[in-house]
């Protein structure tokens, strides 16, 4: 009976330690870093008729600013705006130094 009264006793302790852990997840760095290049590119300078997909590839060099690798589009409209808009802005999370980012995002129409 003794060992039934353990048994139950740590089955009651480990549950409510179980639940008690905090389930809130922590903030992802990657969107907090997509969020940011959207707010950069918000306004566009230009008239766009058609939605269109980009794929950007980026990095961020020692001092955490970002370095455009390839705008992901062919429209040099387009091209300029994210070259002028993104190059060696200074993120408020930067990521990891010479690692490959790619941010798929939609420029839409309007």
């Amino acid at each position: 009976m003794k060992k039934f009264k353990l048994l139950a006793l740590a089955l009651v302790i480990g549950t409510s330690s179980l639940f008690s852990m905090n389930t809130v997840a922590p903030d992802d760095p990657q969107k907090e870093m997509r969020n940011e290049l959207v707010k950069l590119l918000d306004d566009p300078d230009f008239i766009v008729n058609e939605d269109m997909s980009v794929v950007l590839k980026f990095t961020f060099n020692s001092e955490g600013e970002i370095v455009v690798l390839c705008p992901g589009c062919k429209d040099k409209e387009v091209v300029s705006y994210i070259r002028e808009n993104l190059n060696n802005k200074k993120f408020n999370n930067p990521g990891e130094r010479d690692k490959i980012y790619i941010v798929p995002f939609t420029i839409k129409a309007g």
